[in-house]
């Protein structure tokens, strides 16, 4: 096999190695997307960027609604109480 034979070579397996590659990440995605949030290793997110910015806004939204718990008793607000229902409307509806 000449230089030229060896680089179609060498350039055909490099394709079907990123073939390979894109199906692995299908696969791997489509678990991500299907595993329960409670079940999923914290490292997995960075693998499905959906999952990732998804379980960051859920994060944020039970952070606001704690603050807004603690936060209650201090500040009697109508407009604070109606905002705290609301997000854990958010987060009922999202699971």
């Amino acid at each position: 096999m000449g230089e030229e034979g060896l680089f179609r070579a060498i350039n055909s397996s490099v394709e079907d190695l990123h073939k390979r590659l894109d199906r692995h990440f299908d696969l791997v995605n489509r678990l991500l997307e299907t595993m329960p949030e409670d079940e999923m290793p914290e490292a997995m997110f960075r693998l499905c960027p959906s999952r990732s910015r998804e379980h960051m806004l859920k994060t944020a939204i039970r952070e606001a609604i704690d603050t807004l718990e603690e936060t209650r008793k201090a500040f009697k607000s109508k407009t604070l109480e109606v905002l705290r229902k609301k997000l854990t409307q958010i987060l009922i509806d999202l699971n």
